[in-house]
């Protein structure tokens, strides 16, 4: 580079002054040979380009539209198909969840507490209430104890009905009683304070439920409580022997089902669903296509006098159609149906063709306005221009080579100071600063925050990764101590009783992260009587493991003042549910053995089955009678039973991160695999039998993420003659 008065020859300010002078002189050139060729053929060839471009224009944005229409009506008539028929499969879960509770209780009448039950009770309007209704004529006396054994399910229901946002759900006998929750309990009480009868065994899906033997949906029928148009969904319940013991059910309105489809109806567009009857069931407010009426008055809409859309919706009904035109009372419309896989009902969606249209009418008519309004002006400025133009062209290279050359010096001055600041940086220096100098409004002053900007962050990032650094360090040693302190409070020490031959027994726990909710233990009450303990906290990580050695404290000190198995359960629940505001809860096991005699006295509560294995013989599971977790309900009560152990009998117990882990291809390992691994080498120590299931695990799971904690115990009974033997 060479610098002449102030200018640098070969520099930045040098490029931009010649690169400005070229491009004036091209541009003047190129414009003034081809300005008067220009003129003559724009005239000539304004009118046929302007029919050519409106006519491709409008024919390309038909295609467009239509395009669009066919593809989006596809893909959100698909959405809302899957949408609506998850509604329906919610609905179909939460029946099904309540014919199975309410079978399990009738089938075992025995097993079940007795709960009273209430009449309706508007006091308790506004809110979800579970009272009994009965047929007219029917005696309460008569279905008395059932009521009292289904009354069970009243947490259950109401759960049900506050989780999904419904507000009703019940289970009608044969009889004719009827457990209901609802919102509105004082509708069932008449005005002179008498209770409203109610026969559900003569309502349209009970007898559809009962005659088909399976889960239905009922056609669209007015609601006999709110006289609403619903759909219901009802499931028939049998005992054992085949008998039906009553039908489970809930309704669906069509003002719920009715929202996700309202801005459907906007701008020349139509949603709906069809049942398998061909019953519209579902459709807009405004009614302009077909009104939602109840069965007894619905129109087969196969059998339709519309053959096309009779068509479709037969088609429809076999399978996803594609994007059809249909005709509907002289109008053309884009019409698609949609198969619902869990009720087989079919989503039909439409678009009026005329409305599509209406954007390529606006344009045509836009375009040609504006053609119009283009042609004039060009024609008159066209002459006002040339005598500007050679004017403007001389004004403009004098003023433009001024310009650059005052702009470029502008450019490069800033860029020396910039430069002349980075190679100021050092260690002790690394921020790069704005000056005034580089405010210039363009790149240069971009180009200058970007530095400064990245210079900031660098400097910000590395005093967060020292602070950030600093505090993974304190993590990691308070986890790494949390896992000690954890690890000290489960039985660890190997052999567990080394003075006692009498029995063998071992745990593991291994947390799915630093620490688990998972725990066991085992501990001697006194001489003769041996106490296992194994249990299961609900969540992970860092609060469960609180509430692990919370609940292994107060249960190990309830155990330790005397009592069976259900005592030491119940006493336990009530001290956790006492101070219970994290609402978490524990399912234990817990497992009294008199050693003198091999009496096992067990109760569960909520926990997994245990597995036995009697002398000489294989490991299985007994599946004994659950209770209530811990920590879940206040008062609940635990049942106990007993069993004997012979010597040579042993007992096995554990977490369900045992049977549900799973691998890669999210396939749980199973109570199957895992008794397989148990009965690998039946007669292994305890430790050995731990260790067998625990290959196995590791060999299902391989490189898979371990998502529960993993605990289990062992224990082998030996019985009194062994410690004789050895003595």
């Amino acid at each position: 580079m060479r610098k002449f008065r102030n200018l640098v020859i070969g520099g930045i300010e040098n490029k931009v002054v010649n690169l400005i002078l070229i491009t004036i002189l091209l541009v003047a050139g190129v414009f003034l040979a081809s300005m008067l060729t220009q003129n003559n053929m724009l005239v000539s060839l304004t009118a046929e380009t302007n029919e050519r471009q409106l006519s491709a224009m409008t024919g390309t944005t038909e295609k467009v539209i239509d395009s669009v229409i066919v593809e989006n009506m596809d893909r959100i008539t698909d959405l809302e198909a899957r949408l609506t028929d998850e509604m329906f499969r919610a609905l179909a879960v939460r029946v099904q969840m309540v014919g199975d509770y309410a079978g399990k209780l009738l089938s075992n009448p025995d097993d079940a507490p007795r709960v009273p039950w209430q009449r309706p009770d508007a006091s308790h309007d506004g809110e979800l209430f579970v009272k009994a209704l009965f047929a007219d004529g029917l005696e309460e006396e008569t279905v008395n104890e059932k009521l009292e054994i289904l009354a069970n399910m009243t947490d259950l229901m109401i759960s049900l009905c506050s989780a999904y946002g419904t507000d009703n759900i019940w289970f009608t006998l044969p009889e004719g009683a009827t457990l209901m929750a609802d919102t509105v309990p004082g509708n069932w009480i008449n005005e002179d304070g008498t209770y409203v009868t109610y026969d559900a065994c003569s309502r349209y899906w009970y007898t559809q439920a009962a005659e088909t033997g399976k889960l239905i949906f009922s056609d669209v029928e007015y609601d006999h409580r709110t006289g609403e148009l619903c759909v219901t969904c009802a499931l028939p319940v049998y005992g054992p022997e085949g008998s039906l013991l009553g039908v489970a059910g809930s309704d669906l309105f069509l003002d719920q089902m009715q929202e996700g489809i309202r801005k459907a109806t906007e701008n020349g567009g139509f949603q709906g669903v069809v049942n398998q009857n061909g019953h519209l069931i579902i459709a807009p407010d405004d009614q302009r296509y077909f009104e939602v009426v109840n069965s007894a008055k619905a129109v087969d809409l196969r059998n339709s006098e519309y053959e096309e859309i009779a068509a479709l919706v037969r088609d429809a009904m076999q399978g996803k159609t594609d994007v059809r035109i249909v005709h509907f009372r002289d109008e053309a419309y884009y019409a698609i149906g949609v198969p619902m896989e869990t009720v087989g009902w079919t989503m039909l969606a439409a678009y009026s063709e005329a409305e599509a249209g209406t954007p390529v009418r606006q344009l045509e008519n836009d375009y040609q306005a504006i053609q119009q309004e283009a042609v004039g002006t060009y024609n008159s400025k066209i002459t006002q221009g040339r005598h500007w133009m050679w004017a403007l062209l001389a004004g403009l290279l004098i003023l433009m080579l001024w310009g650059a050359i005052r702009q470029g010096r502008k450019i490069v001055k800033p860029l020396n100071t910039i430069t002349q600041r980075i190679a100021e940086l050092s260690e002790t220096n690394l921020e790069f600063r704005m000056e005034d100098a580089y405010r210039t409004g363009d790149e240069v002053e971009a180009l200058a925050e970007s530095f400064a900007a990245v210079s900031h962050k660098t400097v910000e990032y590395l005093d967060t990764v020292k602070r950030v650094t600093a505090e993974k360090e304190r993590i990691s040693t308070e986890l790494t101590l949390a896992t000690q302190i954890q690890g000290t409070m489960l039985p660890h020490i190997v052999p567990a009783f080394p003075d006692r031959r009498d029995f063998d027994i071992i745990g593991s726990m291994n947390p799915a992260k630093a620490v688990g909710g998972d725990f066991y233990d085992y501990f001697l009450v006194d001489d003769d009587h041996l106490c296992m303990v194994i249990a299961d906290v609900s969540g992970k990580g860092v609060p469960a493991a609180l509430f692990m050695m919370a609940s292994k404290i107060i249960l190990q000190s309830v155990a330790m003042l005397g009592g069976s198995p259900a005592e030491i359960l119940s006493k336990t629940n009530q001290a956790i549910c006492s101070n219970n505001e994290a609402e978490m809860f524990v399912t234990v096991w817990v497992g009294m053995l008199e050693l003198s005699t091999g009496k096992l006295t067990c109760a569960n509560a909520g926990h997994e089955y245990p597995a036995f294995r009697r002398p000489g013989g294989s490991f299985e599971l007994f599946r004994d009678r659950h209770g209530f977790v811990l920590g879940g309900m206040d008062g609940a009560k635990y049942k106990e039973y007993e069993l004997t152990l012979e010597p040579g009998s042993k007992l096995f117990v554990y977490t369900d991160g045992v049977p549900e882990a799973n691998n890669a291809g999210q396939e749980l390992f199973g109570t199957t695999r895992m008794l397989e691994a148990l009965n690998r080498n039946p007669d292994a120590d305890p430790a050995g039998v731990l260790q067998n299931v625990r290959n196995a695990v590791d060999d299902f799971v391989l490189d898979a993420e371990q998502f529960d904690d993993l605990t289990m115990l062992c224990m082998e009974y030996k019985g009194p003659q062994a410690a004789d033997q050895e003595g």
